[in-house]
């Protein structure tokens, strides 16, 4: 019994010692992390607000018809440049038939009143020739005769307008579409054989074409409500077009919305600013754009990269882990100042000549570390 005893004993030990090895041998396996520092410096700062939109014409219209009917020419293409007054396009009127019917109608009543003035003006001129009637019966006469006239044409005026959609056919028609401003045809969206619709106070009425002086552009974009505040009219910023391998125009900013609207949760703002162009650019309108505003820039400020600073979990206060002389890293909380994205700068809680630690992420030791020293707190 004692024999059995003692060897159970035996590997009871051998066990335990083989677990005793292998803890050490874990532990002296582990690899030592060797974390790289930097330290901070004095550099300068700039904040910029960027806003995204277009570069459109300061200066575009759109050319209605002031008669509805079918656009039986078109004299430009997109593109062309025009000067004011150019004929655009031709319109066709297509007569309403009960129109045309009581306007003939007019003319034949009119027609008739005016035969008869004129038999009665005859006469009584004849009579007042001869001496038979007084001056003022024959100028009555020959004021009916006047008026009667005057109707006459009035009537076959209107007759032609209904028919024809003008009078006289010639440059001031209604059927003549006309350049209002001299600039490049953007758009036709019809074509020839379209019907039109007139433009007037219950209608938009239909699209000829779209004009626009190229040579004045602005840039129309939208900022978010927390920069709003910072811009000013007549500032200077930058306009960055895509579409021309990134290519930079000067602009001064001119109008900023006295109100924002709300996008995906995000209240807007619209701003606009006059575009600086160089005669060698070919610009389109439409194109997207970039206008980057600068905001706030300060000049020696100490800062650090903003890579370096670590968040608590639950305050969300900043910190940084600086190493200390037992070569063991202790946490320091910070307040930042003006940041643009890279750099941040450190108004307290740092001193020249600490070195920073470069990190990746917190262990969950460090995280349980903050949480106790914030609670102390």
């Amino acid at each position: 019994m004692n024999k059995t005893v003692k060897i159970i004993l035996v590997i009871v030990v051998i066990i335990l010692l083989a677990f005793v090895l292998k803890y050490f041998k874990d532990s002296n396996s582990k690899d030592i992390v060797d974390y790289k520092t930097e330290i901070p410096f004095y550099t300068s700062i700039n904040t910029k607000a960027v806003a995204t939109g277009k570069l459109n014409p300061e200066e575009e219209i759109e050319l209605k018809p002031q008669i509805s009917g079918i656009v039986d020419e078109i004299l430009v293409e997109e593109g062309d440049i025009v000067k004011k007054g150019d004929l655009i396009a031709k319109i066709r009127v297509v007569p309403n038939e009960q129109s045309l019917v009581s306007a003939k109608s007019r003319i034949a009543s009119a027609r008739l009143s005016f035969d008869n003035a004129k038999v009665l003006y005859n006469r009584n001129k004849t009579l007042f020739d001869k001496g038979v009637i007084s001056i003022q019966d024959f100028e009555n006469s020959e004021l009916s005769f006047n008026q009667a006239k005057e109707s006459l044409a009035q009537a076959q005026n209107d007759y032609q307008i209904i028919k024809r959609g003008s009078i006289s056919g010639g440059s001031s028609a209604n059927t003549n579409i006309i350049a209002q401003i001299a600039g490049t045809i953007l758009e036709i969206p019809v074509r020839e054989g379209d019907q039109v619709i007139q433009s007037n106070n219950f209608n938009a009425g239909t699209t000829i074409a779209t004009i626009a002086d190229m040579s004045f552009m602005i840039f129309e974009g939208k900022v978010d409500e927390a920069e709003v505040g910072k811009l000013e009219e007549g500032k200077e910023i930058k306009v960055i077009l895509g579409a021309i391998n990134d290519k930079e125009f000067p602009a001064t900013l001119t109008f900023v919305a006295p109100k924002g609207i709300e996008e995906n949760g995000a209240v807007q703002f619209t701003i606009k600013a006059n575009v600086a162009l160089d005669s060698t650019t070919n610009v389109r309108a439409g194109y997207s754009a970039n206008a980057e505003i600068d905001i706030e820039s300060k000049d020696s400020v100490f800062a650090i990269r903003e890579a370096l600073l670590q968040f608590n979990r639950i305050t969300e206060k900043p910190f940084v882990e600086i190493l200390k002389s037992d070569n063991k890293f202790k946490k320091e909380k910070v307040k930042l100042g003006l940041s643009d994205g890279i750099n941040v700068e450190i108004t307290e809680g740092l001193k020249e000549g600490d070195k920073v630690k470069v990190w990746n992420k917190a262990s969950k030791d460090n995280d349980d570390n903050e949480d106790e020293e914030d609670n102390n707190d």
